[in-house]
């Protein structure tokens, strides 16, 4: 039998627990299949690219959250500026200065999370501890008033290896309390997808990012 999004949702929410926030990821997926999920109660979506959730947001309610999820060029920051509620991949200071400066143009705070690379693959995105330390203690980010800080994302190696997966997701755990020392305020630990969110959350994550358990495979043009 097919589940639907509505079922797939529910059942989900039901399997964490009321402390880790989920994020659909809606990357590929329709405006009417969004709305799906936002009408059986889900209000934080998730993305990979800037145009396609412009886009969606343009269309679907106002009271939707909305979380970059994917890596950011600097100059699409502008594009989603208004309105995005948490960018979760941020892996440089050059990067946050212009999230800074979009932001103060709207009069806004842009809540953003440090990216931190923990897998094998040289492929994903993020920085080291040592480099988040860098930028934290660098007087240039220290001046920035438009952005605040509120945790860490990262995204473990794609593997059967759930052995693996945990170091990886503790590594980050440790991190996200070795920063909290220097930045309190942080709360938020992004980490579990569809494959491994279980482990992610035995592991001490706060929100995780769900798609294809909730909207099926991915739906790529021409294919």
């Amino acid at each position: 039998m097919i589940m639907t999004v509505k079922e797939n949702l529910l059942k989900i929410k039901g399997d964490i627990p009321d402390t880790v926030t989920l994020v659909a990821v809606t990357k590929t997926k329709p405006p009417e299949i969004i709305m799906e999920a936002y009408q059986a109660g889900q209000i934080d979506f998730g993305e990979n690219k800037i145009q396609e959730m412009v886009g969606k947001w343009e269309l679907l309610p106002r009271d939707i959250r909305w979380h970059m999820i994917g890596h950011v060029q600097r100059n699409k920051v502008k594009y989603m500026a208004p309105f995005v509620s948490l960018i979760h991949s941020v892996d440089s200071l050059k990067l946050l200065k212009e999230i800074d400066k979009q932001a103060q143009k709207h009069q806004r705070v842009i809540d953003c999370l440090f990216q931190i690379h923990i897998a094998e693959e040289s492929s994903k995105f993020g920085l080291s501890e040592h480099e988040m330390h860098e930028i934290i203690e660098d007087k240039e980010f220290q001046l920035l008033r438009h952005i605040q800080i509120q945790g860490l994302m990262g995204m473990a190696t794609f593997t059967d290896n759930r052995t693996q997966i945990q170091q990886e997701f503790r590594h980050l755990k440790d991190v996200f309390e070795r920063l909290k020392h220097k930045m309190p305020e942080i709360h938020i630990l992004s980490m579990g997808m569809s494959g491994d969110y279980q482990t992610a959350i035995e592991e001490g994550s706060t929100m995780v990012r769900i798609g294809s358990s909730i909207f099926g495979v991915r739906n790529y043009p021409g294919k």
